[in-house]
């Protein structure tokens, strides 16, 4: 509802009655509705409200994520390097309560395991996986910091293979590239996070995103 009503302030300022979306066959197949279950509630679908002024235009809602890359290339864009971002932002890559500091740990954990991916694929490690990232967990164990026992959370790396977004599978990834990621954010996060895990499954049972 904020977003929107953030939109129309903004339609306004522009002159226009018109929100583009980039609402696509995903979105919409896993939001549910009449037959289908709810996998995941997207915030681009069924957030309209009724007594919106604007008109909802959604140019790619019936093409899955491969078919949008198809029409791009056909159209001369050129090929993105950007990964696939969740729409509401690293929120929903913290389990658990969201505040700014557990924000700020996951963008922290997210940006080591980019650069760490990045850095792989550029040295001929591995190729460039679909989508990459970190997820904060709410679980906390014990660890060791110095010589004192503290209660860290865990992070839990997510990096998976895919092309339309209705499948994946998780990528293998080169140990020394885990090892790195595993030593970076425990000492980015010192006390912080005292335990990284590497998130093996495929889609389906799970999601892509954890949330």
């Amino acid at each position: 509802m904020t977003f929107i009503r953030l939109f129309e302030t903004e339609a306004d300022r522009f002159g226009t009655d018109r929100l583009i979306q980039g609402t696509i066959a995903p979105d919409w197949i896993e939001s549910g509705g009449s037959l289908r279950d709810t996998i995941k509630t997207h915030h681009n679908v069924g957030g309209i409200p009724l007594d919106s002024r604007l008109t909802l235009v959604e140019p790619l809602r019936d093409l899955y994520k491969d078919e949008v890359r198809a029409v791009a290339r056909a159209l001369g864009i050129p090929e993105p390097e950007r990964q696939p971002f969740p729409g509401p932002g690293l929120a929903v890559r913290v389990n658990g309560l969201v505040t700014p500091e557990r924000v700020r740990r996951a963008r922290v954990a997210n940006r080591v395991v980019e650069e760490e991916v990045e850095r792989a694929f550029r040295t001929g490690a591995m190729p460039r996986p679909w989508q990459y990232f970190a997820v904060l967990l709410p679980t906390r164990s014990v660890g060791v910091l110095g010589d004192n026992r503290v209660h860290g959370e865990a992070v839990s790396v997510r990096i998976v293979e895919s092309s339309d977004a209705m499948t994946a599978t998780a990528a293998p990834l080169p140990e020394e590239v885990l090892r790195r990621m595993a030593e970076r954010i425990t000492r980015a996060l010192s006390g912080k996070v005292t335990r990284v895990l590497y998130d093996l499954t495929d889609k389906p049972p799970a999601t892509i995103e954890w949330e």
